[in-house]
């Protein structure tokens, strides 16, 4: 998986996220902070997934804890920053650890399965 083929994998991440968040939260009121948030991941276009998705995990994990085990830990470590915090050393090493396999992968031009190897060793869906 080179840069490109992570960059889609983890916006294909982004999108399931937030379309399984808007269906469960449709019922709610038009009004309701939780509905709100899911319509902004939503609406979120891909380009400013970088720079406005990182803010939008946050409000999830700070105001909808309820709801933050449902958010893909690879999406925390491609977001960075803030949204480090909100993991384990033990994620932090095995993702740091799974990039830098998949860039060596990607210098060989060889294939490296991202999903089925974040899968095997985070235990992830």
């Amino acid at each position: 998986m080179d840069d490109i083929q992570y960059l889609q994998y983890c916006r294909g991440l982004w999108h399931e996220f937030s379309r399984t968040l808007a269906r469960r939260t449709a019922a709610l009121d038009e009004q309701d902070p939780l509905r709100l948030l899911a319509e902004e991941c939503l609406a979120l276009p891909e380009a400013d997934l970088y720079r406005h998705g990182t803010a939008l995990a946050l409000r999830l994990f700070s105001h909808h804890p309820e709801f933050a085990p449902t958010f893909p830990r690879t999406l925390l470590w491609f977001l960075g920053g803030d949204c480090l915090h909100v993991m384990t050393d033990e994620e932090i090493a095995t993702f740091q650890a799974l990039d830098e396999e998949r860039l060596a992968a990607a210098e060989r031009g060889a294939t490296f399965d991202y999903r089925a190897e974040a899968s095997a060793r985070l235990q992830l869906p």
